[in-house]
């Protein structure tokens, strides 16, 4: 063989070990990061459009529906411990469909569905009596909604009155003990919408209105009362992010919005970056396709529970760690 030939069929070689290499290598990189943990599965029945909030280490969930009952009893996951334990049963008439969240240690729950009228009650919990005190009803009734507590107060909005889907917002003052009508939220009207917080910053996307998926993308900052409009959910072609009935959490500085109703139950996870204003797609949750979940985080550990996909209510648990490589046998 000639020296030209050798050099030709060492070149061939060594761009075959490079492309097999690089092929190797975009395989790695198109594999979604995440990974998803069985946790202790729910004690009490199986359930979707359960309503709730976390107070330190401990995600507290109650009231929702299990196919045929709404319900009005109320528990408590330790994450630490991974165990499950039974709290005071939820003081107002059982329903799902209503709204969670937490203010400086203690937990609030109100509005919803009980089976007949959309409702505007609401209730604060305290963990280290295990009571209920009834406190202001939210102005307005309605299912369906969004809520989050931030710096000291609570804020309720959007969702659906029984005629109407809505989008106005609501301000609690747990000193005063009322509800003042906030302006200036410039989104659609939706309902089944999801929240989550990063650095005291709240983000609202998702939901429903007329049919439609929406993919409009807001940030509310609580110091000013004013909503900024971020870039769409679906931006990009590859994107499909918009979604009704999902939920949303934060977790190490990121967001994430997974599960939800997508022409059906879905299991897909994405993740925003708030410095960049992008998504990024995670591994999906492992667990059974659901709508109407919950989620449970303390920013450092994030878990998704509960929901139904189609007439299958469910009770399985998973926690969620974002940065690990996917493991089928866990």
């Amino acid at each position: 063989m000639n020296r030209s030939n050798t050099y030709f069929l060492r070149i061939t070689s060594m761009a075959a070990v490079a492309l097999l290499f690089i092929s190797c290598n975009s395989d790695d990189d198109d594999e979604d990061l995440g990974n998803w943990i069985e946790k202790s599965v729910f004690d009490g029945s199986a359930r979707s459009s359960v309503s709730g909030f976390t107070i330190n280490d401990i995600g507290y969930m109650g009231v929702g529906y299990d196919g045929d009952d709404y319900l009005a009893s109320f528990w408590a996951y330790d994450m630490e411990g991974d165990y499950w334990s039974q709290k005071a049963d939820f003081p107002g008439v059982a329903r799902n469909a209503a709204v969670g969240f937490e203010i400086d240690g203690k937990g609030y729950i109100g509005t919803g569905y009980d089976g007949v009228d959309e409702l505007s009650d609401f209730y604060s919990y305290d963990p280290t009596t295990n009571t209920w005190t009834v406190i202001a009803p939210l102005p307005a009734a309605r299912r369906n909604a969004v809520a989050f507590g931030v710096n000291g107060y609570g804020y309720v909005g959007t969702g659906y009155d029984g005629e109407n889907d809505k989008k106005d917002f609501y301000k609690y003052d747990p000193v005063a003990d009322n509800w003042v009508e906030l302006v200036g939220y410039g989104g659609n009207k939706r309902r089944s919408a999801t929240s989550f917080t990063i650095n005291g910053l709240v983000y609202l996307g998702t939901g429903v209105s007329n049919g439609v998926y929406l993919d409009d993308f807001w940030v509310f900052d609580p110091a000013t009362e004013n909503w900024t409009k971020k870039l769409d959910l679906d931006e990009e072609d590859d994107y499909a992010i918009a979604r009704s009935n999902a939920v949303g959490f934060t977790l190490n500085g990121y967001g994430y919005i997974a599960c939800g109703e997508l022409n059906g139950a879905t299991n897909t996870v994405w993740e925003y970056d708030p410095v960049t204003d992008e998504w990024e797609q995670k591994t999906s949750f492992e667990g059974a396709t659901r709508q109407d979940a919950i989620a449970f985080s303390n920013g450092n550990r994030a878990f998704i529970g509960m929901g139904r996909t189609g007439s299958l209510y469910l009770d399985n648990l998973d926690e969620f760690f974002p940065l690990d490589e996917y493991e089928e046998e866990d």
